[in-house]
């Protein structure tokens, strides 16, 4: 069933009313006036098509079946160029459903077993009744395995709060760490993710046993959106000193302050919607994070509502807000089979990245590749006239989307490479002072 225009109409009404003093429960009774509607209009042509049937009449075989036959007789082709037998008509249980389901797919949410798919900030899903009693399917977050440690690694959980709210987090200390100042490596998770799965799917840990780096992972809560995504489309988390991104910098700020963190080494990664947020906060706050990772994401400010949320993933984000100048060096991953956030979005990144950082920048290069039984990309560098980085954009041809190069031991990963988590820090490290 696809969207009218009155629906959609209805639908940003909703979305309005949900960051508005209405809340959510305002929110859900506008969605559930659209489906009251859908229902009656599904009531009105379910009895049309009763009334049209009872007029029909009977149609009597004139040729039966031999004796012996089977009663029910066989299918025969269709003639080429005869009509396709009429649709069975729905019931209105039927049609609500098809509309969810359709408006769920919308929001990535996958109809049917299998790993998550991107969700956007949802209502109280659980709780969302259609007409006819039924309910909205929502994708819960199952429990997660703790994550993998290196002997003598720590993995330890703190809670920062503010005038915003409170979040809590796990931060990992390597094997390595003897007192020594390390670089900081905030990683912000995707919807219906936690910190451990984030961190078993992308292996962030054993690239900071590696590298010798702390990595903070800020955990959203339900209560803050119930598909746990970092609320980037709101106008208040798209504020400094406002919302998720003033605890985002909090949680870094705490750590720096109670580690002995290289100051001059603290970034932001994400995927998905947690890359939404990592561009959000590394503009917002330049002068804490050094540089932004960004996966299956997209730009600053890109949407100011549900809708065009859902019309910036699904169509790329042309019409997001100027980034605030004085940008950081970014790096973009991006799979072009992403149905979830259009690949699109990645190009658009990129592009605020550079118009952000105000120095002028020497032509980009373009090198590809692929991995051994794996994924092939195409890496556009660019840099600075004095041959700094700006930022580099990755395609990862034939990926979805799913952090490239991960773990099967988290949720939306693609182990078949490139390596995200390592290019990443490789990165990161280029534009270390």
């Amino acid at each position: 069933m696809k969207f009218t225009n009155k629906l959609l109409t209805q639908m940003r009404e909703a979305s309005k009313k949900m960051f508005g003093k209405g809340g959510a429960a305002a929110a859900t009774e506008t969605i559930q006036q659209a489906l009251a509607g859908l229902q009656a209009q599904a009531q009105a042509q379910s009895q049309a098509q009763a009334q049209a049937q009872a007029q029909a009449r009977p149609m009597h075989d004139i040729n039966p079946p031999p004796p012996g036959a089977s009663a029910k007789a066989a299918p025969q082709p269709q003639a080429q160029g005869a009509e396709a037998p009429p649709r069975p008509a729905q019931t209105p249980q039927q049609m609500a459903q098809e509309f969810a389901q359709d408006f769920m797919s919308r929001l990535g949410v996958p109809n049917g077993a299998g790993k998550p798919g991107f969700e956007m900030p949802a209502f109280d899903l659980n709780s969302f009744e259609l007409p006819g009693g039924m309910k909205m399917p929502g994708a819960g977050m199952g429990a997660s395995a703790p994550a993998e440690l290196a002997p003598g690694a720590q993995f330890i959980s703190g809670t920062f709060r503010n005038h915003a709210g409170s979040r809590d987090y796990k931060l990992y200390i390597p094997s390595s760490f003897k007192g020594q100042p390390m670089p900081l490596v905030v990683m912000l998770h995707g919807c219906t993710q936690n910190p451990d799965d984030f961190a078993n799917g992308t292996q962030m840990n054993a690239v900071a046993e590696e590298k010798q780096c702390f990595v903070v992972y800020p955990a959203q809560a339900k209560s803050a959106n119930n598909s746990r995504c970092w609320n980037w489309f709101n106008a208040l988390d798209q504020q400094r000193g406002q919302g998720e991104p003033s605890i985002i910098a909090g949680i870094a700020q705490q750590i720096i302050d109670s580690q002995p963190v290289d100051r001059r080494q603290v970034y932001v990664a994400g995927l998905s919607a947690g890359g939404a947020m990592a561009v959000i906060v590394g503009a917002l706050y330049p002068e804490l994070f050094a540089a932004v990772g960004v996966h299956s994401g997209l730009p600053f400010a890109s949407a100011q509502d549900l809708p065009s949320a859902l019309a910036a993933m699904k169509g790329g984000s042309g019409g997001s807000r100027k980034a605030p100048e004085g940008g950081v060096p970014i790096i973009v991953f991006h799979g072009d089979r992403d149905t979830t956030v259009n690949p699109r979005n990645g190009e658009e990144v990129m592009a605020q990245g550079l118009r952000s950082q105000s120095r002028g920048a020497a032509a980009a290069s373009v090198d590809s590749g692929s991995v051994p039984n794996g994924h092939r990309y195409t890496r556009t560098t660019h840099r600075h006239v004095d041959g700094t980085p700006l930022g580099e954009h990755w395609v990862i041809h034939g990926a979805g989307h799913a952090w490239s190069g991960g773990s099967d031991s988290g949720t939306y990963t693609d182990r078949k490479g490139p390596d995200a988590s390592r290019e990443m820090m490789r990165f990161f490290e280029t534009v270390s002072p």
